[in-house]
């Protein structure tokens, strides 16, 4: 088992250094400049946008999930393991640099977030739910290439809700096995017995459909992101002479300066960009199928609902980890990677009791991050077959994967999610490099909008030159109203 685990980490390096990284920075500094640094000049506008009300259908019912859902199911994806586990990781591997890295891809991706969501709004298609889409729908419908649709379809299915949904279940059983005190001999009952458990809550769930799907996102994300960073506040407030130390050793280490742990600036700046990748999922093609399902009135209002997932992910509950574990000065150099280091940290100034309170908070978010990392999987299971026999089967399987995440080793589960994830995010970039002329079109037609004074709608007939486009019939169908006699299109 040692040896596949050093053959995959060794494979994941080489694709990520040689070609993930340069396509994901370049992409990603191209979108900034062309979009006018979109991600910043309309941070107002995302908030607006994420209360939006759903257009409803001729009989007064929702069209699909709201805007808000949207973002909740993209964020349950986003806040999980990868904001706890995934940043202490970094930290251990890369020090306090690492953080730096995280903040900064996390503003260069907000651009690539904006161009995939904003193309997978644009290509979505009915279904009877309400909406779906995503990269494999805008490599089908914008690129008119179904391989590289399915291909990618293919991946992301692997990716999230195999191997990501299997780390979001080891995690959980960790910090619970953690979290009791049990010892050598009890642990390994205790995690088949949690694994059973988990397998058992995530077919409850995952068998509604997405809109059981979106109720439990929308009511897990928001309470537990809310507990978790009131948590570290505590723990920062109470070791806040510390702040401007742990400022300083983020920034001058960031560039292989004065290193604790002996991390080479290639270490510090890869390992900050996969785990960063890894937690807010900038370009990386999963957002978009959250984004796609939300009934709005323009493509580009889900572009910018999740950017600011993005943002909502790193900026504030990946940093307040990172604070958690570096005000408490701990111990880099023998550091354990994962989820000890903030457990620690926790532990070690709030008591054992804490513990306890980690374990519910940390259950909460990976559970609800598996229900997100399943819905992309079925997305894209109905992209490549609608038959009712496959969508079962599928479901099966991931719920299977949670069980043998729970039971599984950490390290290897890790190395492989980074490879697959290198793949995924390769595919999504080259896919979304190509079609993002389409995305600063809908931007600028919003822009207009926005000056005349309206709320911008989108439809098609905006866009005669572009095929591919189905759910944007006419104004009617996409805001659920009848547009008054004589009113005025932007």
């Amino acid at each position: 088992m040692d040896g596949v685990n050093e053959f995959v980490l060794a494979a994941g390096d080489s694709l990520w250094t040689w070609a993930v990284l340069p396509v994901l920075v370049a992409l990603g500094l191209y979108f900034t400049i062309r979009s006018g640094v979109v991600q910043f000049r309309w941070l107002p506008e995302m908030i607006r946008t994420l209360t939006n009300k759903t257009p409803l259908n001729a009989d007064g019912t929702p069209q699909s999930v709201s805007a808000f859902q949207a973002f909740t199911i993209s964020a349950a994806s986003r806040v999980g393991v990868g904001n706890i586990a995934g940043v202490g990781t970094a930290i251990a591997i890369g020090g306090p640099g690492a953080v730096f890295w995280m903040w900064t891809m996390a503003f260069i991706g907000g651009a690539s977030s904006f161009v995939e969501s904003t193309l997978g709004q644009l290509f979505k298609v009915k279904d009877p739910s309400g909406f779906r889409g995503g990269p494999a729908y805008y490599m089908l419908h914008g690129l008119k290439s179904r391989w590289m649709g399915t291909l990618f379809a293919g991946i992301l299915i692997v990716c999230f809700p195999f191997a990501f949904s299997s780390l979001q279940a080891n995690t959980i059983s960790a910090t619970l096995v953690s979290g009791i005190g049990a010892d050598a001999g009890a642990a390994g009952w205790i995690t088949v017995v949690i694994g059973i458990v988990l397998a058992v809550l995530t077919g409850l769930v995952v068998f509604g459909g997405v809109r059981r799907i979106a109720s439990v996102t929308q009511a897990v994300v928001p309470a537990m992101a809310l507990a978790y960073l009131l948590l570290g506040l505590v723990i920062v407030f109470l070791h806040i002479d510390q702040l401007p130390a742990v400022f300083g050793s983020i920034y001058t280490q960031a560039f292989g300066f004065n290193e604790v742990v002996g991390a080479t600036f290639g270490m510090i700046l890869m390992t900050g960009i996969k785990r960063g990748m890894f937690s807010n999922e900038a370009g990386l093609g999963s957002a978009p199928n959250a984004g796609a399902s939300a009934a709005v009135t323009h493509p580009v209002k889900q572009g910018l609902v999740q950017t600011l997932g993005v943002y909502f992910d790193t900026f504030l509950i990946c940093s307040i980890t990172a604070f958690i574990i570096l005000v408490t000065a701990p111990d880099l150099a023998n550091a354990t990677r994962g989820i000890g280091l903030t457990q620690d940290a926790i532990v070690g100034t709030l008591g054992p009791w804490s513990n306890v309170l980690l374990s519910v908070i940390i259950f909460l978010l990976a559970f609800s991050s598996i229900l997100g990392n399943y819905y992309y999987g079925e997305s894209n299971i109905e992209f490549i077959s609608t038959r009712p026999r496959v969508l079962f089967g599928y479901r099966v399987l991931a719920v299977l994967a949670i069980f043998v995440g729970a039971i599984a080793s950490a390290d290897l589960i890790w190395n492989t999610a980074d490879a697959i994830m290198g793949v995924m995010a390769l595919v999504n970039l080259i896919a979304i490099g190509l079609l993002s002329g389409l995305a600063f079109r809908l931007m600028r037609d919003y822009a207009a909008q926005r000056r005349a004074g309206r709320d911008p709608v989108f439809t098609r007939a905006l866009m005669p030159d572009v095929s591919g486009i189905s759910c944007w019939e006419d104004e009617q169908s996409v805001t659920g109203r009848i547009p008054v006699q004589g009113e005025e299109r932007a």
